[in-house]
């Protein structure tokens, strides 16, 4: 069935306060979409967009089954659930990137059915999906109007769409240039080209899918204002984040899901944090942070005036002991993941030295540094940490085929290799449990859990988690946290790279805070707390 067009009146439709409205999964069908959404003069609010019965579903598994939603005119609407819930199976429908087995989806009243991104962005819907979509040999310009390039007497026209990237940028407020190409952005610098291309043209349908998941606090603010001024003009907002503080600051309602179905929509002001967990996972989480004991002993890593060429790092020097969890924190650009992984071989260092486990190993490469039991987990786990198109197996003993662990000369053990796959799998909890599958069919949290996993095959005295749970949902997040607190407790040095203030603040027996390229702080005990790092953050900028 083709398009069909709506009417712009009923998109600029704008409500006033939102009702109560909660469901149970067990409600018969149609209840759960009698919304009465009233204005100013006691009329019914048209919804944007309403989904009906929405079923996905592929060979062996049932990703969506009878989903319901509905998203109202200036409204920020929460879509909550574990990793695996079916989130990013709902949100690529409704963005045109897959289409619905089964079920109805309505436009501003009109039914409409998507073949494709394009048709999606044609009605208005907009969408910043957690796994990137950037062309890393274009620059930022290029990619913010890939497919629709300014022209000029049929040709391409650099000057204008240079031009227009330069002042979209300054409108969001990104300091980003245009002209840089994309290969050579950060994963937080990508993030913000993603959510620059969505605000390209003018939405009606914004999907934000992780959106803050590798921002810091002032980019976040700022995407956080971009959200306010559109819902003012009347734009639906689906918003995914696994980060309550997000969710208390911006979201007005919260659809819950679990195993592909709907569970619940609350008013967001309505309901706590234990009723959200419960709903989402349908168990009781007593608490998040584990209470992890420190007991420091020895040095493991010593870093002492490290630079590196390309100066993201100047002249810093700091120290990691066995039975402890150092937090770095910073910034995007700050330089906090740069330092570690300038010592696990990653960054060309032009001064300064490194020593591990009483070596010197400055200028070592990855492998070299892997044998001395030094393990790096990259922020950026499709491009650097897995290989998406292999197996969780595969994936998950890659980094120790070599060891005598799964080694046997010329000959690799198999039976070892699947014994310890499936006995960490099950650890981890992985879902679907399926070690053959292949990593990029799973969801985000469960690949980050593969990611988790490489480092627990080998013997390893310094662990280095850099942003350990992007795109992870609370309960999976809750047992990461407990993996890294039982490393520290074992006698391990754990440093913990973080955009999330309180992993930092929960987690770290001390903590660093970086700004641009240089060692700004270093707390303990109660000194770290959000107050103490942001001023440490922002302290440069203040006194300018």
């Amino acid at each position: 069935m083709a398009i069909q067009e709506s009417t712009p009146s009923a998109l600029e439709a704008c409500p006033t306060e939102l009702g109560p409205h909660s469901h149970s999964s067990q409600m018969k069908h149609g209840q759960s979409n009698r919304i009465q959404n009233i204005n100013t003069n006691n009329e019914k609010v048209q919804p944007l967009l309403k989904l009906d019965r929405i079923s996905k579903l592929y060979p062996g598994v049932v990703a969506l089954d009878k989903m319901q939603l509905t998203i109202m005119p200036g409204e920020v609407h929460i879509l909550f659930g574990e990793n695996g819930a079916g989130k990013s199976t709902l949100i690529s429908t409704i963005a045109g990137a897959h289409q619905a087995s089964s079920g109805d989806m309505y436009f501003a009243g009109e039914k409409v059915l998507l073949h494709s991104v394009q048709e999606a962005r044609k009605l208005g819907i907009s969408a910043v999906f957690q796994e990137f979509s950037l062309v890393p040999q274009l620059s930022i310009a290029e990619n913010l109007f890939l497919g629709a390039e300014p022209l000029r007497a049929g040709l391409l026209d650099q000057t204008a769409n240079l031009t227009a990237a330069k002042a979209l940028l300054s409108k969001l407020g990104f300091e980003l240039d245009a002209e840089q190409k994309v290969a050579y952005l950060s994963r937080a610098e990508q993030q913000m080209v993603e959510i620059a291309k969505a605000f390209r043209t003018e939405p009606k349908i914004l999907i934000l899918d992780e959106p803050t998941a590798s921002l810091t606090e002032k980019e976040s603010d700022r995407l956080f204002e971009l959200v306010s001024q559109l819902k003012a003009k009347g734009v639906g907002i689906i918003y995914i984040t696994h980060r309550m503080s997000e969710i208390r600051r911006i979201g007005d309602r919260i659809t819950i899901m679990r195993d592909g179905k709907y569970i619940s929509t609350l008013n967001v002001k309505d309901t706590s944090e234990d009723a959200l967990l419960t709903l989402m996972t349908g168990r009781v989480i007593d608490k998040v942070f584990p209470k992890v004991a420190f007991h420091p002993t020895s040095t493991a890593l010593s870093i002492n005036n490290l630079s590196t060429k390309d100066n993201s790092l100047k002249k810093v020097s700091i120290e990691v002991k066995r039975g402890e969890i150092v937090g770095l924190a910073g910034l995007i650009g700050s330089g906090k993941s740069e330092l570690l992984r300038a010592c696990f071989g990653l960054e060309p260092l032009a001064s300064g030295s490194v020593h591990f486990n009483g070596e010197e190993v400055t200028g070592f490469s990855p492998k070299q540094m892997l044998d001395r039991g030094f393990f790096y987990n990259s922020a950026d786990r499709k491009n650097e940490g897995l290989a998406m198109n292999r197996s969780c197996r595969e994936n998950i003993t890659l980094a120790s085929l070599t060891t005598q662990r799964f080694s046997l000369g010329l000959f690799l053990k198999r039976f070892k290799e699947l014994k310890e796959c499936k006995d960490l799998a099950k650890k981890l909890q992985l879902q679907p449990f399926n070690i053959e599958r292949e990593v990029e069919n799973f969801s985000g949290g469960n690949q980050q859990k593969v990611l988790l996993a490489k480092c627990l095959t080998r013997d390893v005295s310094l662990y280095v988690f850099d942003e350990p749970t992007v795109g992870v949902d609370v309960g999976t997040r809750t047992e990461i946290y407990q993996l890294i607190a039982n490393l520290c407790e074992s006698g391990a040095a754990v440093v913990l790279i973080s955009s999330d203030l309180p992993e930092i603040i929960h987690l770290s027996h001390r903590a660093y805070v970086m700004y641009r390229g240089e060692l700004k702080a270093e707390l303990s005990g109660t000194n770290i707390n959000e107050q103490m790092l942001l001023n440490h953050f922002f302290e440069r900028e203040c006194t300018l």
